[in-house]
């Protein structure tokens, strides 16, 4: 194990309470400035079914729902895609379909007659022919900006729990910040908590997830990086970082769900404290196995599940896994009530080591962007 090649060694250093408000206050400054400064004009064109029409503008489409804000209405307006009849647009959208593809461009949705599918026009911002589309297998559908700033979007979460009976305090923060093209994008994720109690040392869990992917011209697949640090005072670890390449495959991409699933090699390399001297350096290479969920059971309510395995390479039988998942419910606007869950384990930790590190929160959250 030893004899692989290490990479850089990141600086040791435990991670205390000012540490980690430091790495929120920075992480917030950074998202804020991807929040898009003025919206655009509201000249989209949305006619309904029954003959009702709408001078509006259109921020995107998820789970079988159009967001549409107009100029007389405070805050935003859920329409039911599938009762839509005409869009005209002249502004740009990045548009996902059913089998993974991707355009980006302005649309028009034109009337069809009664009993035919219905269409949509996507004229490409690079002067490409027009591509048309059949509406149905449109799962979702954000604005894209000729602005590289207006491409970001994301979300922040907080929360705090209080106990008298042991004095027991924590503090949670959670953050994503996600950049859009038409063939590629990243996400930049970032949890931490903070808890304290009367009688027992403070426990901090810090965890940066960077991820990124580029579709092939295959349908559904898509290579896919990661790099993610990690930070566990319950499972002594000073620094556990780990570097992936992966190749993937959306098995289901709809209004309601996208799964995917990757697979590939990675390296991981863990720091554990000072106060655990022996073998305290620690390098591995891993395969890498993970799962996406994006569940969307209603217009209010969607699920977000990360799921991964590192079985070892150079260290026989020792298996690594992390989970992550939140739960949102809309409250109004942008503001949701999330409850998440964070999970990481080790088969073969060091001798005397918790195996895990895992835990749960709940706090609101606030969408920026596209999101």
């Amino acid at each position: 194990m030893d004899s692989l090649p290490p990479p850089v060694i990141i600086p040791s250093g435990k991670i205390r309470a000012d540490d980690m408000k430091k790495s929120i206050l920075l992480f917030s400054f950074a998202a804020a400035l991807a929040l898009p400064a003025f919206p655009r004009e509201q000249t989209d064109v949305l006619v309904m079914n029954n003959g009702d029409r709408l001078t509006c503008e259109i921020k995107n489409l998820e789970s079988g729902v159009l967001q549409i804000e107009t100029a007389y209405v405070d805050g935003t307006i859920s329409v039911n895609w599938f009762k839509v009849a005409r869009i005209e647009s002249k502004a740009l959208f990045l548009i996902h379909m059913q089998d993974g593809s991707r355009y980006a461009g302005k649309l028009i949705v034109r009337e069809a007659l009664s009993g035919t599918p219905v269409k949509i026009e996507i004229e490409p911002e690079d002067q490409a022919a027009p591509v048309v589309v059949d509406k149905y297998n449109v799962v979702r559908m954000t604005q894209f900006s000729e602005s590289i700033l207006k491409r970001f979007a994301g979300s922040f979460s907080i929360g705090a729990v209080y106990s008298k009976g042991n004095n027991t305090t924590q503090y949670n923060f959670g953050s994503d910040l996600e950049y859009k093209q038409e063939r590629w994008g990243g996400k930049l994720d970032y949890t931490s908590t903070l808890s304290s109690s009367t009688g027992a040392p403070t426990a901090t869990f810090n965890e940066f997830d960077l991820t990124a992917f580029r579709l092939l011209r295959w349908p559904n697949y898509f290579w896919g990086g990661g790099a993610s640090l990690l930070q566990s005072s319950v499972r002594e670890i000073d620094r556990q970082t780990v570097v992936s390449l992966t190749l993937g495959r959306y098995l289901k991409n709809t209004n309601r769900m996208q799964l995917s699933v990757q697979g590939g090699f990675g390296w991981q390399r863990t720091q554990y404290y000072p106060s655990y001297a022996y073998d305290r350096l620690q390098n591995v290479a891993v395969a890498v196995i993970s799962s996406d969920l994006d569940a969307f059971t209603f217009k209010k309510t969607r699920l977000n599940i990360r799921a991964s395995v590192f079985p070892a390479l150079t260290s026989q039988g020792r298996l690594f896994s992390r989970v992550n998942a939140t739960y949102y419910l809309k409250l109004f606007g942008k503001i949701d009530w999330n409850l998440s869950f964070y999970g990481n384990w080790d088969t073969q930790p060091p001798a005397s080591l918790p195996s895990s590190d895992y835990g749960t929160s709940t706090g609101l959250s606030y969408s920026f962007g596209n999101h």
